[in-house]
């Protein structure tokens, strides 16, 4: 295998804004990327301090030749880096997976233009508005369109020489009210150019000129007594200003502007993108990325707003995001809003991603459950700030009546679900009273004890019902064992599910909307419940012992040895004397039938 000798390669490459373009042994093209400064961004490949990545590191080993393109400007050089990964979709670039054409509305180039929706631009002089992601909203918005404007649907050739020579006759579309005529000159071309250029601006945003106009014919037709046509005008206005109070979300004098706002995980990215015109969203869509080289969400963002507007062809001066973009261009200006209008929008883009998200990974894991698996406790070692997967959780939880009944539960999740055939219930041998710290240390040691005498794996996280009291309790048992730096250990309060690190007096607050959280309740509430069921059979059969034990001559140990035999205080009530003579004597025997014969 050839080595690739990159410092002779650099020598060519000038400090110039472009893109460049990496070569396999076999020629094939692997990468293309951007950047202000060709030299400088390929020399920090091969930069081992820069190069930490894995996936980077087996893009480099394959290099065997660069080539590069200058452009004028680093704009330049992100619309090219674009179109070039687009035309290419080389091995290790960023995958966009939402690349099906969409359909555009059309204003055909021609007299009387027809408006109609196409998903082929014809360079004609055609006027194209999209493309629309949602294919109903843009149905919607041509419904619209048809209801208030006539227009003709015929492809006849309505110049003037063929109207005025009397070639065409007017159609079921005339005489149903949805065209005006021009075949036969019943509507004028500067009347029908009139209605064009109104749904131009309704579909470019700018709806508010046309509702004032028509508002002013409205009021005109009104003095004129025209009442006829005023109710026309009337209807129009209030099919519009119904559509503009579904699209208007924020304050109109936002004019002309681009939102972006991102959502990623370790393999998939997602990109919202909202075009506002005056205050009114026209255009909407969410694009996913399938990642290759751990791309950050900055390099992410700048390759989506590069697709976005490049496919709907946007020329926004100002383009929102969450964060600052490095792009240097005195012709664009990015904001990355706090407070205001220009916030909310942001928020509703965030809104829209994190759905989208959300909505694609449930449709992964719904196919792979084990993604899902695999995220959740990928997610859990993130928040809870541990080393290894917590495929093996364990926790702990004591109940007491009075002090007295104590015992303890323990319960078991595996791959973040319940193992039930792992629960296991503890009967309390050596606390007296109602100790609950001394509870959950005899527990906690008994359990690992046996654990570690039996050779078994031991969990990568227990988690303790309890505050921190509780949590030193549990650790005093650890590291009696010798494997308090074996597992992690957190103590979860009920009062406002803090969790809490063994020798962290400040506890730690999760999201209470986020999955690590709602697995740990789950764990806290499934041992509690366990617990508290073998707690109240423990206690009920203590009861019956109690009443046993109110049979004169019957003291503690004979009435377990009655319950022990019939299992019941009901089957000792219903034995006869010669059966009860099986575990107690004569005179035992004869206290027990006159006991319950009184009751």
């Amino acid at each position: 295998m050839n080595k690739f000798d990159y410092k002779e390669a650099l020598k060519n490459i000038p400090h110039k804004p472009g893109i460049y373009q990496f070569w396999d042994e076999e020629k094939e093209l692997i990468y293309i990327g951007k950047a202000k400064d060709l030299r400088n961004r390929v020399g920090s490949y091969f930069n081992k301090d820069y190069n930490v990545n894995a996936k980077t590191r087996v893009l480099v080993s394959k290099i065997r030749n660069v080539t590069f393109t200058i452009v004028d400007t680093e704009v330049d050089a992100w619309l090219l880096e674009n179109s070039l990964i687009k035309k290419h979709q080389p091995r290790y670039n960023v995958m966009l997976k939402d690349d099906k054409t969409y359909p555009w509305i059309i204003i055909k180039n021609e007299h009387y233009p027809r408006i109609f929706w196409t998903r082929r631009i014809v360079r004609d002089g055609s006027k194209y508005l999209g493309p629309y992601a949602s294919v109903s909203m843009m149905h919607n918005i041509l419904g619209l369109i048809k209801e208030t404007y006539p227009l003709r649907t015929c492809n006849l050739a309505l110049n003037k020489e063929n109207i005025q020579k009397g070639k065409f006759k007017v159609c079921l579309e005339y005489q149903l009210g949805n065209c005006k005529g021009p075949c036969q000159d019943y509507q004028t071309e500067d009347d029908y150019d009139h209605s064009i250029n109104e749904i131009k601006d309704i579909l470019t945003g700018k709806i508010g000129g046309v509702l004032r106009n028509l508002k002013s014919d409205m009021e005109q037709a009104v003095a004129d007594m025209n009442f006829e046509y005023a109710h026309r005008l009337k209807r129009k206005f209030e099919l519009l200003e119904n559509y503009q109070s579904k699209s208007t979300v924020v304050n109109s004098s936002i004019t002309d502007v681009d939102v972006f706002s991102i959502a990623s995980d370790e393999k998939y990215a997602f990109v919202n993108y909202l075009k506002v015109m005056n205050g009114t969203i026209i255009q909407t869509q969410t694009i996913e990325l399938k990642k290759r080289l751990d791309e950050s969400d900055e390099e992410l963002l700048e390759l989506a707003i590069s697709e976005f507007r490049t496919r709907y062809e946007s020329h926004s001066k100002e383009i929102i995001v969450p964060f600052n973009i490095d792009v240097e261009d005195q012709s664009l200006k990015f904001t990355v809003p706090k407070l205001g209008e220009k916030r909310k929008l942001l928020d509703l883009s965030e809104k829209n991603v994190r759905f989208f998200r959300k909505e694609k990974i449930d449709q992964y894991e719904k196919l792979n459950p084990e993604i899902r698996t695999e995220r959740l406790l990928t997610q859990m070692m993130k928040d809870l700030r541990m080393n290894t997967l917590p495929r093996h959780i364990e926790c702990f939880d004591n109940s007491n009546f009075q002090g007295k009944y104590p015992v303890s539960a323990i319960v078991v999740f595996k791959d973040g679900k319940p193992s039930k055939k792992d629960y296991r219930h503890f009967n309390v041998k050596t606390v007296e009273g109602p100790d609950d710290f001394a509870t959950m240390e005899e527990a906690v040691h008994r359990r690992y004890r046996r654990m570690l005498d039996e050779a078994g794996e031991l969990p990568q996280l227990i988690v303790i019902d309890g505050g921190k009291g509780q949590l030193s309790s549990a650790m005093k048992s650890l590291r009696l064992l010798g494997i308090e730096k074996q597992v992690t250990v957190i103590g979860i309060a009920k009062r406002l599910e803090e969790l809490y690190y063994p020798g962290d007096q400040y506890p730690l607050y999760l999201d209470k909307k986020s999955e690590t959280l709602k697995v740990i309740q789950h764990l806290r509430d499934e041992a509690h419940r366990f617990g508290i069921t073998f707690h109240r059979k423990k206690r009920d059969q203590g009861t019956l012992v109690t009443e046993l034990e109110l049979i004169e001559g019957i003291g503690k140990t004979t009435a377990e040895k009655l319950l022990k035999y019939f299992k019941s205080v009901k089957k000792v009530r219903e034995a006869t004397e010669e059966v009860l003579m099986e575990v107690v004597n004569t005179k035992q025997a004869k206290a027990i039938l006159a006991y319950f014969g009184e009751k």
